[in-house]
């Protein structure tokens, strides 16, 4: 080697520092800049208590936190738990709570549409006609119409939970059983009852349990078999009236605006599909659940014969028309509710038989 081309230690170390310092260097530059930060998080409260949750709301919520990957997170809080039921709506307008998951009746949502959330009465015939309704004939660009007339919230879906029956202490055989009946039901439910002499009553929903027992509540309108099994009113109650007064809650996702319009759209995305998912789980779980626990269930079926119970039909149908005079977004509403019953008979079995 040359002197020239010597190098004492010194000067070798040094180089080799440098060299060292230029690969970390362009390591930094190769690799994609990470930003550490704690994840968005959100309370979603549910209409649901405890146990009704892990079917209706939870397992979504923890697809969701997973597939987030650590940039966001839910918290999940059941019926009444944060906020009562009736101030779900305002809760999530003021920010309270980021989101949550009802039907725009009890959660007293302001919107003239709210009166066909949950169970409007008759409207329905199986859990499939809810997603139809909104999606193919017209009521998911009317509810985005009526959510955008209110600040603070942001109408995201609606779709179908189980079927609404009478669960009882006493026996359901005819129209005039049901006077003088003590139910805890929804509001706009209970309104129609009332004209059978339905007394409607509300309570917070871990009290409807103890209710039965004392024989506060004479029984329920407000789910169907499957509900009255999962969260323990059915050992409580005696008889089931396989009558629906409809065919599926309808009930829906709602989150703060600001909060949603915060999120990146890639979460926006992400929050949709687990909405969907969970309408999907709902779909069959209900539907299995409702054939299974009439054979298998604590409750003895009863019926009303269908001659009678044609006057219910008829009967809804008035009650139609009267709120489809409170506003023409109502009445726009009813008309596609009764074109789409109509259609369906049109149709035959098995969209009706």
């Amino acid at each position: 080697m040359s002197d020239t081309t010597k190098i004492n230690k010194r000067e070798f170390f040094k180089r080799a520092g440098l060299a060292t310092a230029g690969a970390v260097g362009a390591t930094t530059l190769a690799m994609p800049h990470v930003r550490a930060q704690a994840p968005i998080r959100w309370r979603l409260q549910t209409y649901a208590g405890p146990a009704l949750a892990e079917h209706v709301v939870a397992n979504a919520i923890e697809w969701f936190n997973t597939a987030a990957n650590g940039e966001m997170e839910i918290e999940l809080y059941t019926a009444d738990q944060l906020v009562p039921h009736g101030e779900l709506f305002r809760a999530v307008q003021q920010g309270t709570i980021d989101a949550a998951q009802s039907d725009d009746d009890s959660a007293a949502a302001p919107v003239d549409v709210k009166v066909f959330g949950a169970y409007f009465p008759l409207a329905s015939r199986y859990s499939l006609d809810v997603p139809a309704l909104w999606h193919w004939r017209g009521l998911k660009e009317i509810w985005e119409e009526a959510y955008a007339e209110i600040p603070g919230v942001t109408w995201l879906s609606t779709g179908a939970w189980d079927p609404c029956n009478f669960g009882t202490t006493k026996p359901i055989n005819s129209l005039a059983d049901l006077r003088g009946l003590r139910v805890y039901t929804f509001p706009t439910a209970g309104q129609f009852l009332s004209r059978y002499g339905v007394i409607p009553v509300s309570l917070p929903y871990e009290d409807v349990e103890p209710a039965l027992q004392t024989g506060e509540l004479d029984g329920i309108c407000w789910c169907g078999i499957t509900e009255l099994h999962t969260v323990g009113w059915a050992n409580v109650l005696k008889y089931y009236l396989t009558n629906p007064l409809s065919g599926a809650w309808a009930g829906s996702y709602f989150v703060n605006s600001d909060k949603w319009n915060a999120l990146p759209p890639h979460l926006q995305q992400l929050y949709r599909m687990m909405i969907d998912s969970s309408h999907y789980y709902r779909q069959h779980w209900y539907w299995a659940g409702e054939a299974s626990y009439r054979i298998n269930g604590n409750l003895e079926l009863t019926t009303i014969p269908a001659a009678e119970w044609k006057q219910v039909e008829t009967d809804a149908v008035a009650f139609w028309d009267e709120i489809a005079a409170q506003s023409e977004r109502s009445a726009r509403v009813v008309e596609i509710i009764k074109q789409y019953n109509a259609d369906m008979e049109k149709a035959g079995a098995p969209y009706r038989y």
